[in-house]
């Protein structure tokens, strides 16, 4: 494929070319103790929708670029798929079976949200604020932060009309909150800016759809996307007769998007956009940190809230145990001294990220957060333990619409259990990346499975208390 056929080229050399006033941090600047931190968050970014993930057809170049200055997480995924409950786990640090968020209506208490990162940090000084989709509960707590530009209940729209009666796109009003943040407390000591966009989350509907900015409507549009290993038929016809219904929304949802090659080019390719729509307006705000002369003592941590299924095993949306559903991109960028750019290979989760924003900024992390500080892993030096495993739970709705589904996930193996149906998956990931193959009814893997059973056991009692 020639790059020069794939993208229109004024908009590929604006996406490759540095941007302006862009400069190399100096790493040798010890900076401050009290770091600014931007926390970026996307909608259903699923792990390899990046090139620092070695996607050779989408378009990141300021995400891969944070990734190759920083701290690049290949194995980062989420303890819960699905938006509501992991973004309560981003903020509190903790298991859903612990903060207890496990719907889209449900608040945090406030002694709960006085334990999140941003109320924590504000505690301890620091300037907050939240730009974007909040997405946890129905009463958000706006009245906490200096700065709140966020859609209070549901989900964001993806268009918004301006006085004129021209419209703005979600990921630009986002992107203009952002710019406004940092115009007014740039300069009024540390802040912690949680940034969240809805893109590329899909616009819900009958059928769902994809809206992009009209600057990226051409984008990709010569590209081939392959289809995925677990595209065909054959694939949906493994799932169990619980799983394999025309109730299953993540059926629904696939019918309108992907039941054809053709639907998948358009699907994709409007994922991608969105996705580079996010990318843009990470680069703007990094240009901004540099025109105001905080870039060097900003620290930018980007992640996705879940994965995103775009086709595979039938499927289009979250929500399962799926690599693609679980597995998110998560980069670390310190431009201070404190850590050295490099992939780590470790095992991060969403629960990890207040714990190591707190840490970053010199406040102690409670008790009753589950997660670990990804400090240690900065330097990317040996660490002494690290896990080797996490808890993965969705209990959301049930069955037909969504069977609740446990586990247990390593990087080289995968539990899973419908706890609904007592029905089990064992994955060997080493061999079987696209998990194809159940080994759970396999009489020379019990012993095997009968460890992770346990595991997941423990696992369920332990994360409650």
């Amino acid at each position: 494929m020639q790059l020069s056929k794939t993208i229109p080229a004024v908009l590929l050399a604006v996406l490759m070319a540095p941007l302006p006033g862009w400069t190399q941090p100096d790493r040798s600047r010890p900076g401050s103790s009290r770091p600014n931190i931007i926390f970026l968050l996307a909608d259903d970014h699923r792990h390899d929708a990046l090139g620092a993930a070695g996607n050779t057809i989408i378009r990141t170049p300021n995400l891969d670029r944070l990734a190759r200055e920083g701290v690049y997480f290949k194995n980062a995924y989420v303890t819960t798929a699905i938006c509501s409950v992991s973004r309560a786990s981003i903020l509190s640090g903790q298991y859903m079976s612990r903060h207890s968020i496990d719907d889209f209506a449900k608040d945090f208490t406030p002694e709960a949200l006085a334990l999140t990162y941003p109320l924590l940090l504000k505690k301890a000084g620091y300037t907050i604020g939240f730009a974007g989709k909040y997405g946890v509960g129905n009463n958000p707590p706006e009245q906490e932060f200096d700065y709140w530009k966020c859609v209070n209940k549901g989900q964001p729209p993806y268009w918004y009309e301006r006085p004129d009666g021209s419209l703005i796109h979600d990921t630009d009003t986002v992107a203009n909150s952002v710019s406004d943040f940092l115009s007014h407390f740039a300069d009024k000591g540390p802040f912690c800016l949680s940034v969240s966009f809805k893109a590329p989350h899909e616009l819900d509907g009958n059928p769902p759809r994809y809206p992009v900015q009209e600057r990226f409507k051409t984008l990709y549009s010569d590209a081939h996307i392959p289809l995925p290993a677990t595209y065909g038929p054959e694939y949906w016809e493994k799932h169990p007769a619980f799983f394999r219904t025309d109730e299953n929304i993540g059926r629904v949802r696939w019918k309108p998007l992907f039941s054809s090659p053709e639907l998948y080019q358009e699907t994709v390719k409007n994922y991608y956009r969105l996705v580079t729509g996010v990318d843009e307006a990470a680069g703007k705000i990094r240009q901004q940190l540099e025109a105001l002369g905080i870039a060097g003592n900003t620290i930018i941590v980007y992640m996705g809230d879940n994965g995103f299924s775009l086709g595979e095993h039938g499927l289009q949306g979250k929500w399962f145990g799926f690599e693609e559903s679980i597995r998110v991109p998560l980069i670390i960028y310190d431009p201070r001294a404190a850590a050295r750019p490099h992939t780590e290979e470790k095992i991060a989760l969403n629960i990890d990220v207040a714990p190591t924003i707190l840490e970053m900024a010199g406040v102690s992390a409670p008790v009753v957060m589950q997660g670990k500080s990804l400090s240690p892993l900065l330097h990317g030096g040996k660490t002494k333990s690290w896990r080797d495993d996490f808890f993965y739970e969705h209990t959301f709705m049930g069955s037909p619409r969504l069977p609740k589904t446990g586990g247990v996930v390593r990087k080289d193996w995968k539990y899973i259990i419908y706890t609904e149906h007592g029905y089990e998956e064992f994955y060997n990931l080493k061999n079987d990346p696209h998990e194809t193959r159940n080994l759970a009814g396999d009489a020379s893997y019990s012993k095997k499975l009968d460890k992770f059973r346990k595991r997941y056991h423990a696992y369920a009692t332990q994360v409650k208390n």
